[in-house]
């Protein structure tokens, strides 16, 4: 079979395409014959060697997939010619991947491939930050960081599925655009963007900050909470990791509250097919769902996971392995 190899961690430029024996599955894997795989930063960093996992190289690259199963444990309630989204972790560019049980999810019929591929970090992620971790309620408003990015565009989909208003914060018009097209009631700009979400609100502030940049905005996302309000740290896309005063916390009943999904879910077997199966219903109907930006043949891989690196993405990039 064909895939995308990291045989040096030298960036995207450096990745391979080359001809694989197909891999074997083993005990509590699917195998999968892929037909689209999802783009994330996390791919971006392993091709650098800046992850927090570090495959042994050489490794095929590729963390989120979808396509049709071609054979499943006797048990695992997944049958040959079932369509599915997975999460592989490695091995995603490629025409045919293994993936664990629990790891592997149903995805309905009315679902293209191109957007299962997209569905199960970002969109698990944003269930986790937002239901989990920042306990939203109907009602709510969420002020999302990012928001035109995958991480972002899954937060406001999933906050605005359950019932909360959104602020998208956004760097540009372009991306402001595609927060609006994602649901987001509101999309202001970076520069002043806590004295916009105060206007929004009348002053009482938001309920709850999602925040996978970091940097120097982190102070103003304290200051734009009302009463109770709980920041999510999801990452810190921007480079620097800020510090809070802890006093901030006590002047308004505030909280910082961290949400490394891949740390808890990857500890707790069995529990992304939860969050899907809790959020099966919204993605059957439409309601959560990636808008695809790019597709390319998995031979443009280098210029697919370039989008990454140069912050071009506004939606979802996926490659096409059969392409």
């Amino acid at each position: 079979m064909r895939a995308v190899q990291v045989s040096k961690l030298e960036g995207p430029e450096a990745l391979e395409v080359v001809e694989l024996d197909e891999p074997v599955a083993g005990e509590g894997q699917v195998l999968v014959d892929v037909e689209a795989a999802g783009v994330v930063f996390p791919d971006l960093l392993l091709t650098r060697g800046e992850y927090q996992m570090r495959p042994e190289l050489p490794f095929t690259l590729g963390s989120e997939v979808a396509g049709t199963v071609r054979t499943a444990p006797d048990g695992s309630g997944f049958a040959p010619g079932d369509r599915v989204a997975a999460l592989c972790v490695v091995g995603g560019f490629a025409e045919t991947v293994v993936a664990p049980v629990d790891q592997t999810f149903p995805l309905p019929d009315g679902v293209s491939f191109d957007v299962g591929a997209g569905l199960p970090m970002n969109y698990l992620t944003a269930e986790f930050v937002l239901a989990r971790r920042g306990r939203l309620a109907d009602g709510e408003t969420v002020l999302v960081h990012g928001a035109a990015g995958g991480v972002g565009i899954a937060c406001i989909q999933f906050a605005k599925a359950r019932g909360a208003t959104v602020i998208a914060v956004v760097s540009t018009e372009g991306k402001a655009e595609v927060a609006r097209a994602a649901g987001a009631d509101h999309a202001v700009m970076v520069e002043g963007f806590k004295d916009a979400a105060l206007e929004i609100t009348g002053k009482r502030g938001v309920d709850v900050v999602v925040d996978p940049v970091g940097g120097d905005r982190f102070t103003d996302s304290l200051r734009s909470l009302n009463r109770g309000g709980r920041l999510v740290v999801v990452g810190f896309t921007g480079g620097d990791i800020p510090t809070v005063k802890v006093n901030r916390l006590l002047l308004r009943n505030t909280e910082v509250v961290g949400a490394g999904w891949g740390e808890w879910a990857w500890n707790n077997p069995g529990f992304m097919r939860g969050q899907w199966d809790d959020l099966a219903d919204d993605i059957a109907a439409g309601r959560l769902a990636p808008p695809v930006s790019a597709t390319y043949p998995l031979a443009q891989a280098t210029a697919a996971v370039n989008e990454l690196a140069e912050r071009r993405v506004t939606g979802k990039v996926v490659v096409h392995p059969r392409g």
